[in-house]
């Protein structure tokens, strides 16, 4: 078992299931003291925290709404005060709408947006102020193939998502001279209970998993990977980076029909 995060803090958000569990459990597993947070769903915590003392890792359950701000202080005081300087934070934690655009009330968009922006930035910024007074430490934020590549009736989740990204680059900039990096991964199509939720019937599944070229969803445990490897040493030179991790779905050719094998017919074709 690898150590690359030995003793470290690390707070992933959203970590009841999904992506924010396998990233909890993925840290542990290097040794790392791990905060789950978590806001509705304690059962999922709970089983998260379960499997990480099964490997005999080290978490601390913390429950905190990153819709508001009074929250993210106690949470953040929480980890200084009872666990000790954060060195990572893995912002993961998501409000989802998908009501179509002529639906989407200002309430349902400040909902998903104090969430999904406005508590990330605040989170963040608590977070980086301490990490800044030591001059290091690690943001990683979770963002989406959506905010790029958008979906019907998702309008209020991509606009925090495409957000996200911007912030991203920004907090980069900002943060440099801190010795503190900020990056995102981008997943694709991850097999999350939100998305099997979101089209149950299994040949809808299936062809949209022929449709990625790696032929599959992704897995949870797959984004992980790529959020430790931002956190660890051997990211130590990439700052303000969005990676994708979607099977090559982002770079995709823009509504070409013909088959992966066969020819193109090209310009010079005749």
């Amino acid at each position: 078992m690898r150590e690359r995060f030995s003793d470290q803090v690390v707070i992933v958000t959203g970590a009841s299931r999904g992506i924010g569990q396998a990233t909890a459990i993925g840290f542990a597993r290097e040794n790392a003291r791990v905060v789950i947070n978590y806001h509705l769903d304690e059962a999922g915590a709970q089983q998260t925290l379960t499997q990480i003392q099964a490997l005999g890792g080290r978490a601390t359950l913390l429950c905190a709404d990153l819709g508001q701000l009074l929250e993210i202080d106690r949470l953040v005081g929480q980890v200084e005060s009872q666990i000790g300087p954060i060195d990572v934070l893995v912002n993961n934690a998501a409000a989802f709408n998908r009501d179509p655009f002529l639906e989407v009330t200002v309430e349902e968009l400040d909902r998903v947006w104090n969430t999904n922006v406005r508590g990330l930035f605040y989170l963040s910024q608590q977070a980086a102020r301490r990490m800044a007074r030591r001059r290091q430490g690690c943001l990683v934020h979770v963002s989406s193939i959506g905010a790029r590549l958008a979906v019907a009736s998702r309008t209020a989740y991509v606009a925090g998502k495409g957000a996200v990204e911007s912030l991203t680059r920004a907090m980069a900039l900002d943060l440099a001279p801190y010795n503190i990096r900020v990056n995102a991964v981008v997943p694709g199509l991850i097999r999350t209970e939100g998305l099997l939720a979101s089209m149950p019937d299994p040949a809808q599944q299936a062809a949209l998993a022929a449709y990625i070229p790696g032929g599959r969803f992704g897995e949870p445990g797959e984004v992980a990977d790529v959020i430790m490897f931002l956190a660890s040493e051997g990211a130590r030179y990439v700052n303000g980076a969005l990676i994708a991790v979607d099977g090559g779905m982002g770079a995709r050719e823009a509504g070409f029909p013909y088959a992966p094998h066969q020819k193109a017919v090209s310009e010079t074709d005749g």
